[in-house]
């Protein structure tokens, strides 16, 4: 009883003030009037005065109406939620509420969407993309969709005709059948020309999702940008474009990358008014309502645009897919993760979720192609996962017989990048040349080679394999890029393969001019180094062959600062400490004539004490040291420091080209004592390292006397 009383108490009073507002309704203070009726609740019992309001709001030109708008608004956001409101309303037996119950029924329509709280922010959009279509599928929709031929589409469409809408859905539907089939010339069939012109008639009347449609389908079929069909739907577009869903947004953002895939000529040839006006408000309107995103197909749509955005918008479309990876199919794992690859965004945690989520996919999700994607995104980030990457090889291994010679080559880069030496997969990709070696182009078996040597990948029984390379780069290494050639003699001198005609093809005054022409000083100083060390190989290694050094042939390298690691720091405080501070039994960062740069070098006698080496000869100096020759049992040591990038991921093997240091280095007479960075971090004090050294140092003299 006391519920009910309270409610018709605040009705009467609702009814008092209703008296108050007709007269004065345009005065300020009654509108913060209305606002206390909200504040209060009071407008929840009867639709009296709300009623009044309207009236008066029709017949009236006050300035008040934006203010008096935006509390109906508000009105309209707290009825539903009272569930008083009924129960009083339908106990007050008066004329008033029978008089405005039309207009409460009509106004349920657009009350009950806001009935929403704020945490359901997406859930407006997520309404407006489940929800039925707008209008009613023709019969000859229908059956234009049950098409198979552009020949069908046309002949339905003579035979039925339609409205705008159902023209628009039959052009959208012919474009797809001309993809499939082919359909040239179809833009002059009579019957076609007949759809536009009834698009063109009547295209304010075309549904927004049709309309979206179109325009891809119209640009597909080859209606030119000036047309006057395609300018007024882009026009119409852009009016609609606020009542556009996110969905349609996303849509049109493609059409637009669509446009500017078809090079840059074209591209400026279709930068109409219509198509920049529409393009500049598609991204506003994106970035302005990124919160409406409520679905992973958009969000992958979008992100594969990345292109297109703004960084500030690239960085919430992230947080969305980061919000909404669990949802995320393999497919748009896939599209992400490539768009993050194509603009070089590390977005760690995004990379981490998308890992996550990939590796609890069942296999028949995970195609071929898309885990050769992955593993080109991984490379290219280069950011390691080792048990999506354990997965992908467990997936790839069975069909090894399937995979083309450019899913080989592409695997193995991609991996090669990553540093991850997969013996399985390594020993297949080989097995597979050597299956199918005609198939393979020769910058495929160039970029395969590459891989190998990357990872110092030795085959155990390589001799069909390596024969096979030979012949294939016979016929056309000489036609190589100069750059190519280097990195493929570079590559085969790290794999042990290389001999005297593939070292002398690079030792030639005229290809060492090509090299050094239109190169940057960075890259230059890369390929110098490369060539030392091929020279190195010829005079170190049982080639048969001698050549001179290119040092002089090519420009000096500019001097710049050599700023040293961590390790490399500590190494060299060591070593100093180790010859009791004796600068002339200790060099330090030594850069010999092989290209290569010794940590620290020694001269020890046959008791393993450090000696002078100033007066020394040294033929790995580009001076060649001293004038004295080496004494009786004197050894050279060379300490090197092997740093984390060193290695293999998640091993203790080097990779091929620190491999060849180290193998050059014993070539040329020196003990190496190698010092990595597993070990060296774990020593704490001076001292600790320091007896580190004489041991390690102790143990390669021993080994190398035992040989």
């Amino acid at each position: 009883m006391s519920t009910n009383h309270n409610a018709l108490s605040k009705s009467r009073v609702a009814g008092s003030l209703t008296q108050k507002l007709r007269d004065s309704f345009c005065s300020f203070l009654h509108v913060n009037v209305v606002a206390a009726l909200i504040k209060a609740g009071l407008t929840r019992c009867t639709g009296e005065v709300w009623g009044r309001c309207f009236d008066w709001l029709l017949n009236t030109g006050s300035p008040l109406f934006k203010m008096t708008t935006r509390l109906l608004c508000r009105w309209a956001r707290l009825f539903p939620r009272c569930p008083q409101a009924a129960t009083a309303s339908a106990r007050l037996q008066t004329s008033t509420v029978h008089q405005t119950e039309a207009m409460c029924q009509m106004s349920l329509s657009w009350i009950r969407p806001s009935a929403r709280h704020l945490c359901q922010s997406s859930e407006l959009a997520r309404m407006e993309e489940t929800t039925t279509l707008p209008y009613e599928q023709t019969q000859l929709v229908r059956l234009v969709e049950k098409a198979s031929t552009p020949e069908e589409v046309l002949q339905l469409w003579a035979e039925h005709g339609g409205s705008a809408g159902d023209a628009a859905r039959c052009l959208v539907q012919l474009n797809l059948r001309v993809m499939e089939k082919g359909g040239k010339g179809i833009l002059k069939d009579p019957r076609c020309e007949s759809m536009l012109e009834t698009v063109h008639s009547q295209v304010s009347s075309v549904w927004n999702g049709s309309l979206v449609g179109l325009l891809r389908a119209l640009t597909m079929l080859g209606v030119p940008c000036d047309a006057p069909l395609l300018c007024s739907i882009q026009n119409e577009v852009l009016w609609r474009i606020r009542r556009l869903t996110y969905r349609h947004l996303a849509y049109l953002m493609d059409w637009v990358a669509f446009q500017q895939r078809r090079g840059p000529t074209e591209h400026k040839r279709l930068q109409t008014y219509e198509n920049e006006a529409l393009t500049t408000a598609l991204l506003k309107q994106l970035e302005l309502r990124w919160t409406e995103l409520c679905d992973s197909r958009t969000v992958s749509i979008l992100m594969g645009r990345a292109s297109l955005f703004t960084p500030s918008l690239m960085d919430k479309l992230e947080d969305k897919a980061l919000e909404l990876a669990e949802s995320f199919s393999a497919e748009d794992i896939r599209r992400v993760a490539f768009a993050l690859a194509s603009q070089n965004r590390r977005a760690v945690p995004l990379l981490r979720a998308l890992s996550y989520h990939l590796n609890q996919k069942p296999s028949f999700e995970l195609k071929t192609p898309l885990l050769l994607d992955i593993a080109y995104v991984y490379g290219k980030l280069n950011f390691h996962q080792t048990q999506v990457l354990q997965r992908i090889a467990a997936e790839l291994l069975p069909r090894l017989s399937e995979l083309s010679s450019l899913d080989v080559t592409r695997c193995a880069k991609s991996l090669a990048f990553l540093k991850w030496l997969h013996l399985p997969m390594f020993e297949g990709f080989a097995q597979h040349y050597v299956s199918n070696s005609e198939n393979y182009s020769t910058l495929q078996v160039c970029n395969l080679l590459m891989s190998f040597a990357k990872l110092n990948f030795q085959l155990g029984k390589g001799e069909e394999f390596y024969q096979k390379v030979h012949k294939a780069l016979e016929g056309s290494f000489q036609n190589l890029e100069p750059f190519l050639k280097t990195d493929v003699v570079w590559s085969l001198c790290v794999l042990n393969q290389a001999n005297p005609y593939y070292i002398s093809s690079v030792a030639q005054y005229d290809f060492l001019k090509k090299l050094t022409a239109g190169g940057t000083v960075d890259r230059t100083e890369t390929y110098r180094l490369k060539l030392l060390h091929i020279s190195a190989s010829a005079q170190l290694e049982p080639l048969g062959i001698t050549t001179e050094s290119p040092t002089v042939l090519l420009p000096a390298p500019q001097p710049k600062v050599e700023v040293s690691t961590p390790l490399q720091s500590s190494l060299h405080t060591a070593l100093q400490s180790l010859t009791n501070g004796r600068t002339q039994a200790l060099r330090t960062a030594v850069k010999t004539i092989y290209g290569w740069t010794i940590d620290g070098e020694l001269m020890v006698d046959s008791e393993n004490k450090p000696i002078d080496l100033e007066n020394l000869k040294a033929p790995h100096l580009p001076g060649g040291g001293g004038r004295d020759a080496l004494p009786a049992g004197a050894r050279r040591i060379a300490f090197v420091a092997w740093e984390f990038p060193n290695f293999c991921l998640k091993s203790k093997d080097l990779l091929g080209r620190f491999a060849m240091q180290k193998r050059h280095l014993q070539l040329a007479g020196f003990i190496v004592v190698e010092v990595p960075y597993f070990e060296w971090l774990e020593l704490k004090s001076d001292w600790q390292k320091v007896a580190y050294l004489k041991d390690k140092l102790g143990k390669a003299v021993a080994e190398d006397m035992a040989k």
